[in-house]
């Protein structure tokens, strides 16, 4: 399992988790998110391991990259 996730932002003001497979580089990953959208790349130690609450994890897209 890779190390790192791709987190972005939905057009309702969620959270995306990119969860790559093993063999899938960040450059490869960065691929799924659509165009014109923020994202992250943060460690997989980042992500929360509880889930229970998930709908309501928010994050801070403020220094984001954006897909072009």
């Amino acid at each position: 399992m890779s190390n790192f996730r791709i987190l972005y932002e939905t057009p309702n003001n969620g959270v995306a988790i990119v969860v790559p497979a093993s063999n899938i580089n960040q450059e490869e990953a960065i691929k799924t998110v659509p165009s014109g959208t923020k994202y992250l790349i943060v460690n997989v130690s980042e992500i929360p391991e509880d889930r229970t609450f998930r709908d309501a994890w928010e994050v801070d897209f403020t220094n984001a990259q954006v897909k072009k």
